[in-house]
């Protein structure tokens, strides 16, 4: 059965609205349509110009999925496309402005959408720089700590950070950025920031990139900080039993609550925002310039 919604002005077909995408708990397509609908608002900052890549599961999150970056040829002609080069040849990809698109990739079961780390009109500039941290194991509260420990050398460094859940299993720490530098200088002063962490914490923190030689400490990746990386959108659900959600915190949420990176899901993602502002509301008047940080980094480098 087939339904069309209007929205934006654009009419939108959702089709088998009632198709099961999470057994374990009966959300439906329509469930999910029905959440980036009303979450759009909040989302919708975070995503506009920026390049998106699809995680869809058309026969739900007990089967494999897949990613799409392309914009297939059955796409309506409103949804906005930017086209790129790529290693013998160029991508189309699409660009989430508007509820109307959020919706459309929801009817296709995108259950997750991975953005791009810098805005269509500024491509080779990246506005977020962003470490990801990722657990050893169940424990969240390593990676709680570490990073608090991150947040502490970024304060050194006069840089202002935000966190958000990313509903799998982790935190991403993000730093908004001017846009003033390159993506190979934005990721070459984060590698820079994990191995001054990761020295001073021996024992709870690792930048190693083998897993078997990780431990149990947390590993601080960075390699996202790269032209056509992605990281999961914020309040985009995951693929995950429970439909987590990635969730902007305020920092005081590490260190008053119990909190884990899938405490908040489509069940419970309301609540929260009926009572609380979007912790991530003002990041983007407060953009950093790298120049000073890197400069500030060096003098920590030389008496490492």
């Amino acid at each position: 059965m087939t339904d069309v919604i209007t929205v934006d002005g654009h009419d939108i077909e959702i089709t088998n609205k009632d198709k099961v995408l999470f057994p374990q708990d009966g959300i439906t397509k329509g469930d999910l349509i029905e959440y980036y609908q009303g979450v759009s608002r909040v989302m919708l900052p975070y995503m506009k110009g920026r390049p998106v890549t699809m995680h869809r599961f058309p026969d739900g999150i007990d089967e494999e999925g897949f990613y799409q970056q392309e914009v297939g040829e059955y796409f309506p002609d409103w949804i906005k496309r930017l086209t790129l080069p790529k290693e013998g040849g160029q991508v189309t990809h699409l660009i989430c402005d508007n509820t109307a698109t959020i919706i459309y990739m929801a009817n296709l079961a995108c259950i997750t959408p991975h953005v791009w780390l810098s805005r269509e009109d500024k491509i080779d500039y990246p506005d977020m720089l962003i470490f990801d941290l990722d657990p050893a194991g169940d424990d969240f509260l390593p990676v709680r700590q570490a990073a608090l420990y991150l947040r502490k050398l970024l304060d050194e460094l006069d840089l202002k950070p935000f966190v958000k859940t990313t509903g799998s299993r982790g935190l991403h720490i993000v730093i908004p950025l001017d846009r003033s530098t390159t993506f190979d200088e934005v990721r070459a002063f984060a590698q820079d920031a994990a191995d001054i962490l990761a020295s001073r914490y021996p024992e709870e923190i690792t930048n190693e990139q083998r897993k078997d030689r990780r431990g149990n400490r947390v590993f601080i990746d960075t390699l996202r900080n790269s032209y056509g990386q992605t990281a999961v959108a914020p309040y985009a659900v995951r693929a995950k039993a429970g439909a987590p959600i990635a969730t902007p915190l305020d920092w005081d949420e590490l260190t008053g609550k119990k909190i884990n990176s899938q405490s908040y899901n489509m069940k419970n993602i309301f609540r929260r925002l009926s009572k609380k502002t979007d912790p991530w509301k003002s990041m983007w008047h407060e953009a950093s310039n790298l120049t000073g940080a890197i400069a500030k980094l060096d003098k920590l480098k030389k008496n490492w």
